[in-house]
């Protein structure tokens, strides 16, 4: 898949996997978090859950990811790609709804792309969304949120410490037109919960059917 940056076009790696069972009801691209790449098992889980559920899925690398780096690019990067992924996503399933997802990091960057009008999904899926960095609960990153005019879905776990204290980052999804808080009971930002040992590719489809619920309110 091809992403225009300000240096010029780049290539990322991108896959779309449809669902076995037939045509797809929704399609929904869905982004890595700063530190992994598409094929994080915790990824490639959430979305086979989702297409066992009659969602087409796109996984996507972004260009820093590409380029063998480990820290993110500039933002402008990031959003570039988002705005590649949709147009990709459009073509590729015309007429069905098209939805936002990412783990942590990505998902940050689709509620950007969204609230500076880049892209126009038809709902937005946050994994992990990093309210502020841990420790740091003053340096919040949800004032843009009031801007997306798409429903929200945040799937945040209760023990996450990038979005202590609770209260806070409640008052921020709050502002925004169309918000959803699913919580996982005792969940870190990875969901992990301290005593039950599951693999990333399990934890990560376990999240699929609440999406899965919450898509199907939302977009009928």
């Amino acid at each position: 898949m091809t992403v225009a940056l300000p240096a010029g076009e780049v290539t990322v790696s991108a896959r779309l996997e449809r669902p076995d069972s037939g045509d797809a009801w929704a399609a929904l691209a869905l982004a890595h978090g700063a530190g992994a790449g598409m094929d994080h098992p915790f990824l490639v889980g959430f979305a086979a859950a989702l297409r066992a559920g009659g969602v087409a899925t796109l996984r996507f690398d972004f260009p820093y990811r590409e380029a063998g780096r480990r820290m993110p690019g500039p933002a402008v990067h990031a959003l570039a790609t988002w705005l590649a992924v949709m147009t990709e996503l459009a073509g590729a399933l015309p007429g069905v709804p098209r939805v936002a997802a990412g783990k942590s990091y990505g998902g940050r960057m689709a509620s950007m792309a969204a609230a500076d009008g880049l892209i126009a999904p038809a709902a937005l899926v946050y994994l992990g969304y990093p309210f502020h960095p841990p420790g740091k609960p003053e340096a919040t990153r949800g004032a843009h949120l009031a801007r997306v005019a798409a429903p929200q879905l945040f799937v945040e776990g209760t023990s996450d410490p990038f979005i202590q204290p609770v209260a806070d980052f409640e008052a921020s999804v709050a502002t925004s037109p169309a918000a959803d808080i699913f919580w996982v009971e005792g969940g870190g930002h990875s969901f992990e919960v301290r005593g039950a040992k599951r693999d990333p590719h399990e934890i990560g489809a376990s999240l699929a059917p609440p999406v899965l619920a919450w898509l199907r309110a939302r977009l009928r």
